[in-house]
């Protein structure tokens, strides 16, 4: 993690990625940085330059919500952004917090994973951590060395450049995942632990990491390649826990009589093998060291 504020961090990157001409700038000569300067984000927002300074440098620290709306618009953010902008301004008190023990789960959550045999299903903590997972999920991630974590999956298991049809976009997806639920939990050790690791251990991740973009999992497809049953075109809805804010349900489907569905169903006998239901437990740390 960066050793600024994160509001600081998160406004600079978002500074750097917008061209004087997105915002009806005149360019002129050459800039000695990218994207916007801070006065003319001041100018955009209509504070100024000094106040604007002060927060990029974490000198100020609780902007007004009409400044928060005001510099999301100069900044071109989307709601998820904007939402995160939000957040960040949030004194220590307000923040939600992730509890002990937050990965626990529910008898009645398990049972109902464990009963969709034809829909792969799992439970992922704040920083996508696999807590659960139904038969034919283990399944379906069997090429990977652990079913343990998105983000190591993803960038340390080599499994994940092959497994993932369009691995940038992949990777994307996770990181900003990943952003966003810092941006609800910035204390919780585990996201710190997760994202210290993957930086050291991953330039790819670092790098992401450092653009600030933000995302939550939303329905859409996802493109795989599974090493015994080949391409899978997968919709995905995830679903946030009732009684649990701070873990998402996750699950696959296949559209009826498709190709993906007879994949299913041939990954299924196997499934059986792998056990059901299943609760993941993890050690303390995120033990990436053997990838």
């Amino acid at each position: 993690m960066s050793d600024s504020t994160p509001l600081g961090d998160f406004l600079r990157a978002r500074r750097e990625t917008i061209k004087p001409q997105d915002v009806g700038l005149p360019e002129h000569g050459r800039r000695r940085v990218p994207g916007l300067r801070r006065e003319e984000v001041a100018v955009l927002a209509g504070v100024s330059s000094d106040y604007y300074t002060r927060l990029e440098q974490g000198r100020e620290a609780s902007p007004s919500p009409q400044v928060i709306d005001a510099i999301a618009a100069a900044l071109r953010l989307d709601d998820e952004a904007h939402d995160h902008l939000r957040r960040l301004t949030r004194a220590p008190q307000e923040r939600r917090s992730v509890p002990a023990g937050h990965d626990g789960i529910s008898p009645q959550l398990l049972r109902l994973i464990d009963s969709w045999p034809d829909t792969p299903a799992f439970v992922l903590g704040p920083a996508l951590d696999v807590l659960a997972h139904n038969a034919l999920a283990a399944a379906l991630h069997s090429g990977f060395q652990r079913f343990d974590n998105l983000a190591r999956m993803v960038f340390l298991d080599s499994a994940g450049r092959t497994f993932y049809r369009d691995w940038d976009k992949a990777a994307n997806s996770c990181v900003a995942e990943l952003r966003a639920a810092y941006g609800h939990a910035p204390d919780s050790p585990r996201i710190a632990e997760v994202v210290d690791t993957l930086c050291v251990k991953s330039p790819e991740f670092s790098e992401l990491w450092a653009r600030h973009e933000v995302k939550g999992k939303t329905q859409q497809a996802k493109y795989l390649v599974h090493p015994e049953v080949g391409a899978l075109d997968i919709q995905f809805s995830a679903f946030t826990v009732n009684g649990a804010p701070h873990q998402q349900l996750v699950v696959y489907q296949a559209e009826p009589a498709s190709a993906t569905a007879a994949a299913f169903a041939e990954l299924r006998p196997g499934a059986g093998r792998r056990g059901s239901g299943q609760v993941v437990r993890r050690e303390s740390g995120l033990a990436l060291s053997d990838t």
